[in-house]
């Protein structure tokens, strides 16, 4: 699986969900089933445009279309430098069309569990030696 034109890290990433949203960055978190850990999570950093539900699963990414493409650049003024398009089953009859435009796209790979527990007691906790250490800011859904 491809992401503007970044190759993904072999893995099953078929269940994604936005795990933060803010002029900052978009992010998505994947994995084979976000019920207890993800393992992949994509940034979108200064999202000028997003347009996907909040969670989906199987996502087909592809390269936007002329015209998402023109349509973008005239709705924002000029041409994005990362621009992202895909369809994805989002529970609904049929797929939904996606698409997200910014600034730049970064990955982060490695085993993240969730926890019931409050953030804070997760901060007080040691790393453990099983648990690879999670590059980058604690997410919020954590």
């Amino acid at each position: 699986m491809e992401i503007a034109g970044h190759r993904l890290p072999e893995g099953s990433w078929w269940d994604w969900e936005v795990t933060a949203w803010d002029a900052g960055a978009l992010r998505l978190a994947a994995g084979s089933d976000l019920t207890y850990h993800r393992a992949l999570e994509v940034v979108f950093v200064a999202p000028a445009l997003a347009s996907c539900p909040l969670a989906f699963q199987d996502p087909v990414f592809r390269a936007p279309t002329p015209d998402e493409t023109a349509r973008l650049a005239r709705s924002l003024g000029e041409a994005s430098p990362v621009l992202v398009a895909f369809e994805a089953d989002a529970g609904g009859i049929e797929p939904v069309s996606c698409l997200v435009a910014a600034e730049r796209v970064e990955f982060r790979h490695g085993l993240v569990r969730r926890s019931a527990k409050a953030p804070d007691q997760e901060a007080s906790r040691p790393p453990s030696r099983s648990t690879p250490h999670w590059p980058g800011v604690p997410l919020p859904t954590d």
